[in-house]
Parts: C-alpha cells; structure tokens; sequence
C-alpha cells in the first residue's frame, strides 16, 4: 500500500483511523482518577522515542527554523491532548469522536476569518450544520464538563491545523512532528511532576499503546496524501466514526442512540459533500487544462 493510486490511498486512511480509534481506546482503558499530566508526558516522550528511527528525515540546516510557531502550537497541541483524555475518560467512545470532529468544521471557519478564504455555499452549510449536529448530539442536558473537553480538543486541533501553513515549508512532515513532541516535553514534564502521582507501569502501558497508534496514524495520512490529492481521498477520514461506533459498541458495550446518528449526520455528511465537490472541481480542471505526459 503506497497510496500512490487514490484506491491505496483511501485504504490507508481507513486503516490509519482505524489505529487512531485504537489509541483513543488505549486512553479510555486509563483507570478513574488516572494522573492526566503523568499520562500525557509518557506518551510525548514515548512518541518522540518512535520517531527517532525516522530521525533521518529532519532538515539539520533547518533544525529549530519557525520556533515560535512551533512552541505554540506544540503547547495547544499539550492542552488537546488533555482535553481528550478527560473526554475519552468519561464520555462514549463514539460520542467523544463524533464531537472531534467539530475540528474540520473550524479549520473551515479560522481559514475564513484569517486567510479570507471564501466559503462556499455549501461550506456555510457544513458550518451551520455541524455546529448543529453537536448540538443534537450534547443536547442541553447532556453537555457537561467532559463535553467541553471534547470540544476543547477539536478546537485545539482546529488551530493547530491552520497554523500549519505558518510552518517552514522545507520542513518534512515528520520533523514537524519531532519538534512538535519535543518542545512539549518540558511543560508536560512540569505539569506531571506537580501532579505528584505515583509512576505506574499501567500508565506507561496506556502510553505507548497510544503513542504507537497515533504515530501509526500520522504516518498512513503522510503516505496518503503524499502521492494523491487530498480532495480526492478527505471524505475516507470521516470512516473514523464508524470504527469509533463499532469498537465502543463491541468493546464498551456502548450503543449510540438516534440523537447521536442524527447529529453525527448533520456533521459528517456535509463535509464529505464538501469534499466530493472539492474533487469535482479539481477532475473539471485537469479536463480543461491536461498535463502532457
């Protein structure tokens, strides 16, 4: 699979959200009362561990180019991290995944408001649908401290998403991804040591059961849209909720209710519309203008 054709490359997206569910899982194994702070600076410096092998990949003339950028996106990216476990610890696997998903939905609203990209009609749509679609699926008396959370994190990956494009571009995806963990290490490192919890192996487990499927997740996305142009194969990351359905439904013994299928279509479908468009548009252009082979 080297998701150079766009059949490889959607295969890869569905394993690779297959194995972020899976780290999701990890987390929601945690014990009640799990040190959070412990927890996340495991799975950074666990993470970092995994990356050395790929260490070749980082451009030493370049090393700690856009330094700025990256400390600040690495510390939204430690408060996300946090935001997520205290929704996986206390909200249904599905439930917690489908409100993740509120990220591309402000990943579209930020890119208007900072880059003055145009929203289409149907991306006005995907907007106002999917904001609803959380709502359904928190309704009022469901939306407590855990639903934050969960928002919290989508909103962290949201920025963290459009904040990419103030990245050096000589930079490859994996030495963003090395000075990303790196630079978090010393505040998550503070933050577990004024926690003051017990180190626990299962911890440690947890950790890198987490660490290794969500790296193995950056690395099947890198390889998909390394070779294939993303508006052809986006609407394939949306299968994450699907897996989050059927993992909490056979291992939490978690059955979604109609209020979660109706909310989780307000936001998922839109945006799949949004992409199918996208790639329309883009078959449209390559007909007008080919490229000679």
């Amino acid at each position: 699979m080297s998701g150079k054709t766009v059949n490889s490359a959607i295969l890869l997206l569905v394993i690779g959200n297959a194995m972020a569910i899976l780290s999701d899982v990890f987390i929601k194994l945690l014990e009640p009362g799990a040190p959070i702070f412990q927890f996340a600076f495991l799975r950074c410096v666990l993470t970092l561990a995994f990356l050395l092998p790929l260490a070749g990949q980082l451009n030493r003339g370049q090393l700690f180019s856009g330094l700025k950028v990256h400390t600040l996106r690495a510390h939204i990216h430690l408060g996300g991290i946090l935001c997520m476990v205290v929704a996986l610890g206390n909200l249904p696997l599905a439930t917690a995944n489908a409100l993740f998903y509120g990220a591309p939905i402000l990943v579209m609203v930020f890119s208007a408001l900072v880059f003055r990209e145009r929203l289409t009609p149907l991306s006005v749509l995907a907007v106002f649908s999917g904001f609803t679609g959380i709502v359904v699926i928190l309704r009022p008396v469901e939306f407590n401290w855990a639903a934050i959370a969960a928002l919290g994190s989508a909103l962290a990956l949201a920025i963290n998403a459009v904040m990419v494009r103030q990245l050096p571009k000589q930079q490859s995806t994996v030495h963003k991804l090395f000075l990303n963990y790196l630079l978090i290490l010393p505040a998550a490192g503070a933050l577990a040591l004024w926690e003051g919890a017990e180190w626990s192996p299962g911890i440690l487990l947890s950790a890198a059961g987490s660490a290794f499927f969500i790296l193995g997740y950056n690395i099947t996305v890198l390889l998909a849209y390394q070779q294939v142009d993303a508006n052809q194969v986006t609407s394939a990351e949306y299968t994450g909720l699907i897996w989050a359905v059927l993992i909490g439904w056979i291992g939490f013994n978690e059955m979604p209710d109609l209020w979660f299928a109706v909310g989780s279509a307000m936001i998922v479908v839109p945006l799949i519309m949004v992409g199918l468009r996208s790639r329309q548009r883009s078959h449209r252009v390559l007909q007008a203008h080919p490229v000679n082979g």
